[in-house]
């Protein structure tokens, strides 16, 4: 019996899913305002973490470099909370982060910057981190009530 690849072989197509977004933002009739969310494919999200991992040479206090059967020791960094913000500003819709009047406003030249400004409340940027990576698929975030994982469960249905 042959196998058939058949199944693997699906249609490459963007998804984009509504969730609520955090409950300090409303529209002018006192809703929460419905955010949406893209979701990147692997390589994107690798492709983002890997420009934010570097290799620099290890040394020692004094400066100097650690040589090791006659090679110089490298050692890698991760600027996995910049990573974190990119990938967020990367799936984020609406609202969109790289809008240029929108990071115009909060005086931003960075995406990786506006997270942090246009979610300045702790509780807003968590709600934010966890929809966007629940949908993305990217470990286990939900509220204590459970809200974040269920409303990105239901808008993928």
């Amino acid at each position: 019996m042959a196998k058939d690849l058949s199944y693997f072989m699906r249609e490459q197509k963007e998804e984009i899913i509504t969730v609520p977004g955090p409950a300090s933002f409303k529209d002018k009739d006192g809703n929460v305002i419905e955010f949406e969310i893209r979701v990147l494919d692997n390589a994107t999200i690798q492709k983002i973490n890997d420009s934010y991992r570097k290799r620099v040479m290890a040394v020692d206090k004094k400066g100097q470099p650690y040589i090791s059967n006659g090679f110089v020791v490298l050692k890698e960094e991760n600027d996995s909370k910049r990573a974190v913000r990119h990938i967020i500003a990367e799936a984020l819709v609406y609202p969109n982060l790289k809008d240029e009047k929108l990071m115009e406003y909060y005086g931003c030249h960075d995406i990786t910057e506006m997270p942090n400004k246009v979610f300045r409340k702790a509780d807003e940027f968590a709600h934010v981190s966890r929809i966007v990576f629940a949908a993305l698929g990217i470990g286990s975030f939900a509220d204590e009530d459970g809200g974040a994982d269920s409303d990105v469960e239901d808008a993928k249905k």
